[in-house]
């Protein structure tokens, strides 16, 4: 595939993706996202999934159910029919079904305290999390106002010591086009405390200015501005999992906040993908809303 393309591929995508994180609470088909890029669904589709390795309706369903069970983690009165309706089913007993189906329990079993067993176990999965021991409980957030940022980017699907090989291309492209410099930014797409490791999406990105143009297989996007809990945090390898898993799992039921469908992001100060020691000094920011 030619550069170009894959650049026009890599963006009709992206616009795809953040089309659904901003309309998750209406109905979102092939057709609506095909029609945006004045493309077929079938060519529209054959794009998306060469560019996120994941079909669209699995994607569409996964972004759905995540959002579902964080609000049903934060949003403890809610009625479960509300949340599923917040979240593109229109259906109470689809959404039950579909729920049960993915995490193994009712979206009620769920909120009882289900959750915190499943995160337990998909966290367990990394031999590196489980040996951090990370007490958060002294951890506050600042709350913050972002700005829309432009960034170059490249994808990875998994979340694990193997992003270290995505990292370490953008580091040679950054050093190549002069941007060393550049705020480092990991976007979580896939909440790693709820979703099997292996299927986590993954970017790393470089703040890149508006005018940048990509080059090779990078290419760029536009991080939304967002009302941010911001926490900062340093440690080592593994330790990341964890603070993920408290800062949805602990913080925010009781922040009197809840999370958006914006996918929350590291900036790294020290990105421990990039260095000998495992070592990070990061940011991390989880785009929220009152409640």
């Amino acid at each position: 595939m030619k550069t170009e393309t894959s650049r026009i591929h890599a963006r009709i995508a992206n616009d795809a993706l953040y089309y659904i994180y901003a309309h998750l609470d209406t109905p979102i088909t092939l057709e609506t996202l095909a029609k945006r890029h004045t493309m077929s669904i079938y060519h529209f589709h054959r794009v998306f999934k060469e560019q996120t390795q994941r079909n669209f309706y699995d994607t569409l369903q996964s972004i759905r159910l995540q959002k579902a069970a964080n609000l049903l983690i934060v949003n403890r009165g809610v009625p479960i029919s509300h949340i599923a309706s917040a979240c593109g089913y229109g259906s109470h007993s689809a959404f039950i079904r579909a729920f049960s189906q993915r995490y193994g329990v009712t979206p009620t079993q769920w909120r009882s305290g289900y959750y915190e067993e499943f995160s337990r176990r998909n966290i367990e999965v990394s031999q590196y999390a489980k040996r951090t021991c990370s007490d958060f409980s002294s951890l506050e957030p600042r709350i913050e106002k972002t700005r829309t940022a432009t960034l170059a980017y490249l994808r990875h699907r998994g979340y694990g010591r193997s992003i270290r090989h995505v990292w370490q291309r953008l580091y040679a492209y950054a050093l190549e086009h002069d941007l060393d410099k550049a705020r480092m930014i990991g976007i979580h797409h896939d909440n790693p405390a709820i979703t099997p490791l292996h299927d986590c999406a993954y970017v790393a990105a470089l703040e890149v200015p508006a005018s940048f143009r990509a080059e090779n297989s990078v290419s760029t996007f536009a991080l939304p501005p967002s009302l941010c809990a911001v926490f900062h945090m340093h440690g080592v390898y593994g330790e990341v999992l964890n603070l993920i898993r408290y800062v949805y799992h602990e913080w925010l039921p009781s922040s009197g906040f809840e999370a958006k469908t914006l996918p929350p992001y590291a900036v790294y100060r020290k990105n421990h993908f990039l260095n000998a020691e495992g070592t990070f000094d990061l940011d991390f920011y989880l785009p929220v809303s009152i409640i």
